[in-house]
């Protein structure tokens, strides 16, 4: 039967569903106006002041509101991906989301301290 699928093929399928459903939940919470930054394994890897000086920029060119999209273990759906406009990679490691929050936001807290010229713990 030519229409059956190999168990690869159809396994793909069923992750390119799983990512479609959560992207489609996910986008439900983005604004137009909104600066969407996805956490990608292929994405750039910025040092901390680089990712400080991202958001400083942001914030100059009037991008005030900016939303973090951390995947799923099997990644983001096209729909996501193709609303991101900036993919951030932290590592070319794999995560689990939760801990992949808590990296983010000491990151944001950490390029605030340095936008602001402040210490912050190295």
């Amino acid at each position: 039967m030519a229409d059956e699928k190999t168990p690869e093929q159809a396994s793909e399928t069923v992750e390119e569903a799983i990512r479609s459903k959560e992207g489609e939940r996910l986008l439900k919470y983005i604004r137009d106006d909104m600066y969407v930054i996805t956490l990608e394994i292929g994405g750039k890897m910025l040092t901390s002041e680089e990712f400080a000086e991202k958001i400083e920029t942001l914030g100059v060119q009037g991008k005030s509101s900016i939303a973090f999209v951390i995947g799923g273990s099997i990644g983001l759906g096209k729909e996501v991906l193709r609303r991101s406009d900036f993919a951030l990679s932290f590592s070319k490691m794999t995560f689990p989301h939760q801990l992949m929050r808590v990296v983010l936001l000491e990151q944001v807290y950490r390029g605030y301290r340095i936008i602001n010229g402040e210490p912050y713990h190295k």
